[in-house]
């Protein structure tokens, strides 16, 4: 039995701002960075053998933070784009309060938390979840069917894609969650049965 720990990134200065971000490559904020010390306390019970995360300067930041305060900056780090923040499109940048005024809150939830729904020359979460769950399959979990402990340090969406498919969430239920920022969810996966340890 293996355990797969998905943490969502430290605070970033976008996140701080409540600007939508996406693919903008945006660092942490200050509180994101003296967070790290309680994540991870919060990781240092755990038996970690290899860490994946995607390009972006915060989610490679946290990994470093992380690892620092662990003790770990030994273990190896796989970095791919495959687990990149969803695309904002247009949105990129702008304060979400304000995109809420022009367009309505109803239509800004369909963008950033509905399945199917893709803002103006972006992603939705179904084109998130098409990058994400091949390179899950293909890569995290055959690192767990040989024994390892992995963690998964990712953005918002491409985090919920794959809590999508670990636990079976529908299209129609997947707008009610939310996973903040440094917060973990603990997996076991036992010969491909998935068990969730802690939310």
């Amino acid at each position: 039995m293996n355990q797969l720990i998905l943490l969502r990134h430290l605070e970033s200065q976008w996140n701080k701002e409540n600007r939508f971000t996406g693919w903008t490559d945006v660092p942490l904020s200050k509180e994101g960075i003296k967070s790290a010390k309680k994540v991870a306390e919060n990781l240092s019970d755990f038996r970690i053998n290899k860490v994946y995360t995607s390009p972006l300067t915060r989610n490679k930041e946290t990994v470093s933070l992380i690892l620092e305060k662990l003790n770990k900056k030994h273990l190896p780090v796989c970095i791919d784009k495959a687990l990149d923040e969803r695309n904002y499109g247009d949105l990129q940048g702008l304060n979400k309060d304000e995109i809420k005024v022009k367009y309505g809150e109803k239509q800004v939830r369909l963008w950033r938390r509905g399945w199917k729904y893709a803002p103006p020359g972006g992603e939705s979460l179904k084109d998130v979840y098409n990058r994400v769950v091949p390179f899950y399959k293909n890569n995290i979990q055959n690192d767990l069917e040989k024994n390892q402990n992995i963690l998964v340090v990712a953005s918002h969406n491409s985090l919920r894609a794959l809590v999508k498919y670990l636990e079976k969430i529908s299209d129609e239920d997947i707008i009610k969650l939310e996973i903040p920022t440094g917060s973990l969810k603990l997996y076991e996966i036992n010969k491909g049965l998935v068990k969730l340890i802690r939310k």
